[in-house]
């Protein structure tokens, strides 16, 4: 093979290698439900749903929606028919597992029907996604240290696992957080050719192949990838303790933004022909000689692709960055408090106007208006109370 096919090789592996891209179209639609994960420690029972207007950004309750264990993250089927939650928890019927658990939406009412349940294959699952055609689940599974792929059918169940992965790989430098693989975070690529994995325990962003036909996660082939560690093809790694919690592309693909738990700082990679996934920025979420305890907990590109938002768990508060869609690279323009405890997932609504945060401890969701041109938050105050909340998914019901 010549350098110029060897180039060109390369460089249609390394478009495959793109993950789906945030639109950047803003919905037309103006009436959503709202759902919300919990943790059922303190409280809580289940899933919660509410009507969202998008011209007013009010929130109505429409109480439990579906009482299930711990559903700490959520994911909506494409079509808005089928919402999965995984069951954080760390014993399934005698199994060191948690669960996955798929619901029929019902859009008039908003509740949830239970379809059926299985086990994650790992225990305290904490993310769940769906592949890009819509017809496997998959999950990570934080104390289990491994990824799974479930089957779904056409009306909505889930299967047993169809593949199932340990991470592996050396950890990290923090002895209390990174004893072992923490699989935080999958998605799968734009292609539905891979799966990418942050794994907290690694410091790494680990990319899997997938096979979309059968649902089947592995580990790459080294030779093909030019890299020496066939365990974790096309890994992106992260400075010692970073800690990768989740994720984020830009909507060409070229940039990934990693964000960092245990040093609540966003890692800025490119990715480019001469190099897969370069580190070319790494920026701290939190003010400058903070010295209390703080978690990140999670990341968000604007639908506009321009801006892009962190929470903050300790310093309880959401950091703002403008993005330069050029270079990648961020900018940080301010920080402001959520009106609440222990921020922990939050959602820019479709239209792209208002962000929602979940404050965990606190038992509350707090509603800001997005500046268009600069990304600035102004509070429009509490919207919602709720024991626990985790997790906060939109459906649009237009």
């Amino acid at each position: 093979m010549n350098n110029n096919s060897r180039i060109l090789a390369r460089f249609s592996l390394l478009i495959s290698l793109l993950p789906l891209a945030v639109t950047g179209s803003f919905a037309a639609t103006k009436h959503y439900l709202l759902y919300v994960g919990t943790y059922t420690n303190a409280g809580s029972k289940g899933i919660y749903a509410y009507r969202y207007d998008a011209e007013s950004g009010k929130l109505s309750p429409l109480g439990l929606a579906a009482e299930t264990a711990s559903p700490s993250f959520l994911a909506v089927a494409s079509g808005h028919e089928f919402l999965y939650a995984v069951n954080e928890i760390h014993d399934y019927k005698g199994q060191s597992s948690g669960a996955v658990t798929a619901f029929a939406i019902d859009k008039k009412t908003g509740q949830l029907r239970e379809l059926n349940e299985v086990a994650s294959r790992g225990a305290d699952p904490c993310y769940i996604a769906l592949d890009k055609n819509g017809k496997y689940v998959l999950v990570a599974n934080y104390n289990g240290g491994n990824v799974a792929a479930f089957p779904v059918s056409g009306d909505g169940h889930i299967g047993e696992a169809s593949s199932f992965v340990q991470d592996e790989g050396a950890v990290g430098p923090n002895k209390e957080r990174q004893e072992k693989a923490h699989a935080h975070w999958i998605e799968t690529s734009a292609r539905n050719r891979f799966a990418y994995v942050a794994d907290l325990g690694l410091d790494r962003v680990l990319i899997y192949k997938f096979d979309s036909s059968k649902g089947i996660l592995s580990r790459g082939d080294a030779s093909a990838a030019g890299s020496a560690d066939a365990k974790n093809f096309f890994s992106a790694t992260l400075a010692p303790g970073t800690g990768p919690r989740h994720v984020a592309f830009s909507s060409d693909g070229h940039f990934m933004y990693a964000l960092g738990e245990l040093d609540s700082t966003v890692t800025v990679f490119a990715n480019d022909a001469k190099e897969t996934y370069r580190s070319i920025q790494k920026i701290s979420a939190l003010p400058a000689g903070f010295s209390g305890k703080n978690d990140a907990a999670e990341l968000v590109l604007h639908p506009s692709g321009k801006f892009l938002y962190t929470s903050n768990r300790g310093d309880d508060s959401i950091a703002v960055f403008v993005v330069d869609q050029s270079t990648g690279k961020l900018t940080f323009v301010e920080r402001v408090s959520t009106g609440g405890k222990t921020p922990r997932n939050f959602a820019v609504d479709p239209a792209g106007k208002r962000l929602l945060v979940a404050n965990e401890e606190s038992g509350n969701i707090v509603e800001f208006r997005i500046d268009s041109a600069t990304g600035k938050l102004t509070t429009v105050g509490e919207v919602a109370k709720v024991a626990s909340p985790v997790c906060l998914v939109f459906v649009p019901v237009d």
